[in-house]
């Protein structure tokens, strides 16, 4: 509802399009401060105007970025009271075929930006009692051939955000994941050739979809809130019977191949 968020301040990673973007304008919306990091100045300087936010030109592989985007939003609205880790990178093909500058790139941007802005955030945190809500992924419950550096860094960060939020119980800080299945952005849709099959395989979410997830994480404090439900049961299902995943891949792969035709046709190429 509106006002959820009054006198609040929200900093938001990879805010400049896509899921951050959508959480951005849902976040202001609702009453918050947004403080928009993300390394497309341009961009993000006209929504934290639209927003009536601070926008705060920031590259998360880089310390000295992660630093002054705590510092300047101390310095702008003197708290901190919600920190969306959602910056990501992606690096796809085969682990052998990938460079190893888009490995360090995958596990720069999605674990170790998360745990070092964590880290520089929460003493602010500490003090407001806030909340860090990390968008992590299906692909950290179920591993995906083709997207290795990715599923490995997104089951770091939902490892993360639980010992975190274990560490923190008693702080009255709250760490939370939201694990959301395939997104209609250009995250995946700008890359359909090098997008594994399977993936298409699965019922899309829209950014908004997300975002509302990620809200509702800064809210009640959810450890962690994980869709479609039929994603997730086909991911848990593949932990719990390894084999599964075996039998049903080849199916998975020619239905995500159809949809992906469907999404070509579209022009989403």
């Amino acid at each position: 509802m509106a006002g959820d968020f009054d006198g609040k301040v929200v900093v938001i990673t990879g805010a400049s399009s896509g899921v951050g973007e959508a959480s951005a304008c849902l976040f202001a919306a609702r009453g918050a401060k947004v403080v928009l990091a993300a390394r497309s100045a341009g961009k993000l300087s006209a929504l934290a105007k639209r927003l009536g936010g601070l926008a705060i030109p920031t590259d998360v592989t880089l310390v000295s970025d992660l630093q002054a985007l705590v510092s300047g939003t101390i310095s702008a609205f003197g708290r901190l009271d919600v920190l969306v880790n959602n910056a990501g990178a992606n690096a796809r093909g085969a682990l052998e075929d990938v460079e190893p500058a888009g490995i360090a790139s995958v596990i720069d941007t999605n674990l170790k930006a998360p745990l070092l802005l964590t880290h520089f955030a929460l003493p602010h945190l500490r003090m407001s009692k806030g909340v860090v809500v990390n968008v992590a992924s299906i692909a950290g419950h179920l591993p995906l051939p083709g997207e290795i550096p990715y599923c490995a860094s997104k089951w770091g960060l939902r490892g993360f955000s639980f010992a975190v939020r274990e560490e923190m119980r008693k702080s009255g800080v709250a760490v939370c994941a939201v694990s959301p299945g395939p997104i209609a952005t250009g995250f995946v849709l700008d890359h359909l050739d090098e997008t594994p099959d399977i993936v298409f395989s699965q019922p899309f979410l829209k950014a908004e979809d997300v975002a509302q997830a990620i809200v509702a994480c800064a809210l009640d404090r959810k450890r962690e809130r994980a869709f479609p439900f039929s994603t997730l049961r086909l991911a848990q299902l593949a932990q719990w019977m390894p084999w599964l995943q075996e039998v049903l891949r080849p199916a998975l792969e020619r239905k995500g191949a159809k949809i992906k035709e469907e999404w070509r046709a579209k022009g989403r190429a």
